[in-house]
C-alpha cells in the first residue's frame, strides 16, 4: 500500500471513530453534504433503487436513521437494535420498576380457646401391642394352659373358672415373662450366659428356659438351701455353686461373677419385656372365658402378673373386673395404695416358708402406677384362709398347689368378695412349688382349721369295757380315728379313773357338730382340746 493510501486509510477511520463517540458531531456531520459519503464503492451492500445513503434529520434517535451496511439476514445475528456499520449504535431503554411485593393475607380471626395447649398422650410404659407380640414371640415354647369350669362354683354360688398356670413345666406362670425377657437379649448376651442368685420360682424358669434357648446359666445357691431344691436346679441343665450361709451372700457373689466374666444378673424386677410376658395370661383368659366379669389375681411376690393382666384386661373389656390378692401378712400393695406411693420397708413378718421371700420383694414405681390406675380391688387373706384353699383344691380339683396359688380362691371361701355371687369368674392358680414335706404339714393343718380333724379328752373308768364303748361311739358316728392315747396315772382325786386323748377326723363340719353333741351327753367330762 503506498502512501497516499495509508493517509487516506488512516484519516477515515479517525473520522468513523469520532463520530462512533460523539453523537453531537455525528448530527452536525450529518447536516453537511460531504461527497466522501456518498462513492459508491464505499457502500458494501446492495443498492436499493430511490433509496439515497445519505441521513436524513434525527430525531430522537429513531427518526431519519441509515440504513445497515450488512445484509437483513444477518440483523439476527447481532439483534434487531444494534446496527454493527452504521454511524449510530442506537439502543431502545425500557424503564423496569421495582418488583411487585405481594402482601400476605391477614391471619384469621381465632378464639382464644384454640390457643390452648393440646395435651400430649401419657406414656404408657406397658402397652398391649407389647402384650400381644410377647405371645406371640413365646407362643411355641409355652404351653396355652386350661381355664376350666371348677366343682366349686354351685357350692359358692358363681361361675367360677380356674386358669391352671402351676401346670407349666417349672409349676409357675413366671415361666411366660421369664421367656419373653430371655428372647429380647442380645445375641452377645445371650452368648456370654445369665446368673441369678435366689431360690424362687422365677430362677427356676430361668434355668429352664435359658438351658433350652443354648444361652449359659448359673444358679448360686446358699448352703441352706435343701438338696431337693438344688437337684431340680441340676436336672433342668444348669450350673449350681452353693456359695454363702444366707441368701444375700449368695446375690453378693453373683453380682461379683456378673461383673468379672460378664454375665447378665437377673433379678425379678419390673422390667417391660417380663411385664409383658405375664400380661399375655390376661389375653387367654379373655380368649377361653365368654362373658367374663372379674378376674382374681395373686399379687404376693408377683405384682408383675397383676399389673400385665389388668393391662391387658382393661384394652379388651374395660368393664372387666381386676382384683389383687395379698397375704394379710404382708400386705405391700394395699399400704402402697393407702400412701399413694409404693412402699420401700414392709415391717411384717410373714411365714417365709409359705410365702417364700417375700421380705426381699419390693414394688416397683412403674408396677405401682399400673396397678394404680388398673386394679379396681385388693384384699387380703389370712394364712388360714390359703391352707383350706389348698385342701379345696386337692379334693376338688385334684390338684395340689402352693399357697400363693391358691390365694384367689382362698378370697371366694373366707367371703372377701360378696359383689360376685352370680357372676362368671376367673382364678388364676399361678404357682405348685412346694416340697412334700412342707405340703404334708399344710393339709394336716388345713384339716384342723376346716374342723375336720378334732382332738378330744374323756375320762373313762377302770372298768372292763369302757374302752371298748367309746370306740363303739366313734364307730357307729362314721368316724375315722387316727390317734389314741390312754393314760392311767391322773390326777390325786381321780385314783380309779384313766384319761384317754383322741384324735378323729370326720367327713365336714356338720359331722364334726354331731359328734360333739353326742359325745357331750354319753361322756359329760369330755373336753375338746384347742387347735
Amino acid at each position: 500500500m503506498n502512501f497516499a493510501a495509508q493517509l487516506f486509510y488512516s484519516s477515515y477511520l479517525s473520522e468513523r471513530l469520532e463520530r462512533l463517540y460523539s453523537p453531537r458531531l455525528a448530527l452536525k456531520d450529518s447536516e453537511e453534504n460531504d461527497p466522501f459519503w456518498q462513492r459508491e464503492e464505499l457502500h458494501l451492500g446492495p443498492r436499493q433503487p430511490g433509496v439515497s445513503y445519505k441521513c436524513g434529520p434525527i430525531s430522537n434517535g429513531t427518526a431519519g436513521r441509515r440504513p445497515t451496511l450488512i445484509e437483513p439476514e444477518r440483523l439476527k445475528d447481532f439483534g434487531e437494535e444494534e446496527l454493527v456499520n452504521g454511524d449510530v449504535r442506537i439502543y431502545d431503554t425500557k424503564v423496569v420498576g421495582s418488583p411487585e411485593i405481594m402482601l400476605m393475607d391477614p391471619p384469621k380471626t381465632r378464639r382464644v380457646s384454640e390457643f390452648r395447649a393440646v395435651p400430649r398422650p401419657v406414656f404408657q410404659y406397658l402397652r398391649f401391642e407389647d402384650i400381644s407380640a410377647a405371645a406371640f414371640r413365646i407362643q411355641t415354647g409355652i404351653q396355652k394352659t386350661p381355664c376350666t369350669y371348677s366343682r366349686l362354683s354351685k357350692q359358692y354360688g358363681m361361675e367360677i373358672y380356674l386358669k391352671k398356670e402351676h401346670l407349666h413345666y417349672t409349676g409357675s406362670v413366671k415361666e411366660r415373662g421369664v421367656l419373653y425377657l430371655l428372647t429380647s437379649l442380645t445375641q452377645d448376651q445371650q452368648r456370654k450366659g445369665v446368673i441369678v442368685a435366689t431360690d424362687c420360682n422365677f430362677s427356676m424358669a430361668v434355668a429352664h428356659h435359658a438351658v433350652e434357648l443354648k444361652i449359659p446359666v448359673f444358679v448360686i445357691m446358699p448352703s441352706c438351701c435343701s438338696s431337693p431344691r438344688l437337684r431340680i436346679y441340676r436336672d433342668y441343665g444348669a450350673m449350681v455353686i452353693s456359695y454363702g450361709s444366707t441368701g444375700h451372700d449368695s446375690q453378693n457373689h453373683a453380682r461379683h461373677l456378673a461383673t468379672e466374666n460378664g454375665y447378665l444378673y437377673l433379678e425379678e424386677d419390673e422390667s417391660a419385656a417380663y411385664l409383658a410376658g405375664l400380661g399375655t395370661v390376661g389375653m387367654e383368659i379373655y380368649e377361653q372365658v365368654s362373658k367374663l366379669d372379674a378376674v382374681i389375681v395373686p399379687a404376693a411376690g408377683q405384682y408383675g402378673l397383676l399389673a400385665g393382666t389388668a393391662a391387658a384386661m382393661k384394652h379388651l373389656n374395660s368393664k372387666i373386673l381386676v382384683i389383687g390378692i395379698e397375704p394379710e401378712g404382708f400386705p405391700l400393695l394395699l399400704q402402697s395404695l393407702k400412701t399413694d406411693g409404693p412402699v420401700k420397708a414392709m415391717r411384717s413378718n410373714p411365714n417365709k416358708k409359705l410365702y417364700g421371700d417375700l421380705m426381699e420383694r419390693s414394688l416397683g414405681v412403674n408396677t405401682f402406677q399400673l396397678a394404680k390406675k388398673l386394679v379396681d380391688k385388693v384384699i387380703t387373706v389370712s394364712e388360714e384362709d390359703s391352707l383350706v384353699a389348698m385342701l379345696r383344691y386337692q379334693e376338688f380339683e385334684r390338684s395340689t398347689v402352693d399357697t400363693e396359688g391358691a390365694m384367689g380362691l382362698a378370697a371366694i371361701l373366707a367371703g372377701h368378695l360378696p359383689e360376685l355371687k352370680g357372676k362368671r369368674v376367673a382364678v388364676v392358680v399361678s404357682s405348685a412349688n412346694m416340697e412334700l414335706e412342707l405340703v404334708r404339714q399344710c393339709m394336716d393343718r388345713a384339716l384342723v382349721l376346716d374342723d375336720r380333724v378334732s382332738k378330744f379328752s374323756v375320762q373313762l373308768g377302770e372298768w372292763p369295757g369302757d374302752m371298748a364303748k367309746l370306740l363303739d361311739t366313734l364307730s357307729r358316728e362314721d368316724v375315722r380315728l387316727l390317734d389314741v392315747c390312754h393314760r392311767r396315772q391322773g390326777d390325786k382325786s381321780d385314783l380309779f379313773k384313766a384319761k384317754v386323748e383322741c384324735v378323729v377326723e370326720t367327713r365336714d363340719r356338720t359331722q364334726s357338730t354331731q359328734l360333739r353333741k353326742t359325745l357331750s351327753e354319753r361322756y359329760p367330762s369330755v373336753c375338746w382340746l384347742d387347735r
